[in-house]
């Protein structure tokens, strides 16, 4: 069994999820983005706790492609991806100790990063470079 990433157990994943989802739905700008994707809560946040499981912890069970489903959404946009980390980030230090919200915030940084680049790319006009920043 591969240990996890770093100290975390599943039950405060989990509550890191139910707490994270609670302020995105009262969120001004991302409320209204998720409302229009996501008609069943606890599913949605069952397959996102399944993707951070799996990412951390090592927990075989997530299916899935977050990549693909944010490009194919069609009002996420780059800005979103700071203000999503912004509020995950408060969570991460409201709930958690300090190393375990840093290093559960380099990670999702590192991810959330990569999603933006995606997005921007795929709304940039065809004739001019990848924003790589």
């Amino acid at each position: 069994m591969i240990p996890p990433r770093f100290d975390l157990t599943e039950e405060q994943l989990e509550q890191v999820i139910r707490v994270f989802y609670a302020a995105i739905r009262r969120h001004e700008v991302l409320g209204p983005v998720f409302a229009r994707h996501v008609t069943n809560w606890p599913a949605h946040e069952a397959k996102i706790a399944g993707f951070w499981k799996n990412a951390i912890l090592h927990q075989p069970g997530y299916d899935g492609n977050p990549m693909q489903v944010h490009m194919a959404a069609g009002d996420v946009r780059p800005e979103h991806f700071a203000l999503w980390l912004a509020l995950f980030d408060e969570t991460l230090d409201r709930l958690l100790p300090a190393a375990t919200a840093r290093a559960w915030s380099a990670l999702a940084h590192r991810i959330g990063n990569g999603m933006r680049m995606g997005v921007e790319d795929i709304r940039r006009k065809q004739d001019r470079p990848p924003v790589l920043r």
